[in-house]
């Protein structure tokens, strides 16, 4: 679901006044999120959403957040306090403009006499997930502030590792599939265009496989503007769609989850994700449905979303989770996650048997990758000769036959 800026004013369990600003799907999410942090509030109204404070707040890196994490809980773990340990990072991280004013607004905070979580939620920065922002509310609240950061940090470098070996691997084939499409354009658009110049005096009727390969050459080179066009149009207005209307999102997000290995890859990130951060969270002794309703923040894919917001709904009210996405519509979660779930929340035991989800998953998925991209050079290559023999067949064949008729 699309996430809201709320505004807030109010005060604390000790009658300190506060303000500042929460992020939630709906007014009434924002009210029960400020309640579970002990906030009462006065006022709470939505910030206007084309705002350029919203633009230009960008999500934080998640190679940046792996180092964040990872050094600050490195510093606090010595012994630092918060606000020495962000001066250091400030002073470490210098040249780094945007990083350092991150990091300066969280000190002025800090230093004022707010909670590490209040200076993340308030800093105009950097958005940064909310599962993040939350697990280090709680974390602070528990005392286990440098346990959280540490798993944090792990848990942003592993995803940040598969995404660089995801856009590694597919240098090579981008690069092939760009060179075959230019290849084929310049044949089409220029060397055809010649070649039928020799058939244009004979009368002789050429292959069906020449005509086909003509009819594209003369609509191409004919409409190749209203083709451009066309294309940065539909890209334009697809990703407008998908960033803005919910119910597209969910459309296009749920049909992703069908496709054939792929979807299977979606779903094991998502929930390898999704069943680790609720085993953090369980770890550092949140609740569990409050758990479960923070965890879903995790998720990318809003098919995803809108099943496990529903589900988490149902947990509020005292049922089982498994039970829940069990009974629910929509999407068909695997078998062994639904499994080790019902397995988990019968021996209570569901922060360890989802950790090794996690894992598996994550093993599961890196395997997979590996098969996947080892199997697309081939195909590109193959892809490429189908072209080129077309329109060198198409090209040929019409010779091949006036020669014969000659002799």
């Amino acid at each position: 679901m699309k996430r809201m800026l709320f505004k807030y004013k109010g005060f604390d369990k000790t009658g300190k006044t506060v303000k500042g600003t929460v992020t939630a799907s709906s007014a009434e999410e924002a009210g029960q999120k400020l309640r579970t942090q002990n906030i009462y509030y006065e006022s709470l109204t939505p910030t206007k959403e084309f705002s350029l404070e919203a633009f230009s707040k960008r999500q934080m890196p998640g190679e940046l957040l792996a180092t964040f994490s990872k050094e600050l809980s490195s510093y606090l773990n010595s012994g630092m306090t918060i606000l020495t340990a962000i001066k250091l990072l400030e002073n470490q991280h210098e040249g780094e403009k945007k990083y350092v004013s991150f990091l300066n607004s969280i000190k002025t905070m800090i230093d004022e006499g707010k909670s590490l979580y209040i200076a993340l939620n308030t800093q105009k920065v950097y958005a940064m997930p909310e599962f993040f922002i939350q697990s280090l509310n709680i974390a602070g609240q528990s005392g286990k502030m440098v346990e959280v950061l540490t798993n944090m940090g792990n848990f942003f470098s592993a995803q940040n590792k598969v995404k660089k070996q995801v856009k590694g691997a597919m240098v090579y084939p981008t690069i092939i599939f760009t060179v075959a499409i230019a290849m084929t354009s310049f044949l089409i658009a220029f060397v055809v265009p010649k070649i039928t110049e020799i058939f244009e005096d004979t009368d002789q009727e050429l292959p069906p496989i020449t005509q086909f390969v003509l009819s594209i050459s003369d609509f191409l080179t004919t409409y190749y503007i209203h083709l451009i066009v066309g294309i940065l149009l539909f890209i334009v207005l697809f990703k407008l769609a998908y960033s803005k209307v919910d119910s597209f999102h969910i459309l296009i997000d749920g049909w992703l989850l069908k496709v054939p290995i792929l979807g299977t890859l979606i779903q094991n990130h998502e929930l390898g994700r999704f069943s680790y951060i609720l085993s953090l969270m369980l770890s550092s002794g949140v609740a569990y449905a409050q758990a479960v309703k923070l965890s879903t923040a995790s998720f990318a894919n809003y098919k995803l979303i809108d099943l496990f917001e529903k589900a988490s709904t149902k947990v509020l009210e005292g049922n089982k989770l498994s039970n829940a996405l069990q009974l629910a519509k929509g999407v068909k979660l695997k078998r062994n996650f639904m499994q080790s779930l019902a397995l988990g929340e019968e021996s209570s035991e569901v922060a360890n048997i989802l950790d090794n989800i996690s894992h598996l998953y994550a093993e599961e998925n890196e395997d997979k990758l590996k098969l996947l991209l080892s199997m697309i050079e081939p195909f590109m290559m193959l892809f490429i000769g189908v072209v080129v023999g077309v329109i060198v067949s198409a090209m040929l064949l019409p010779i091949f036959t006036m020669t014969q008729g000659l002799s």
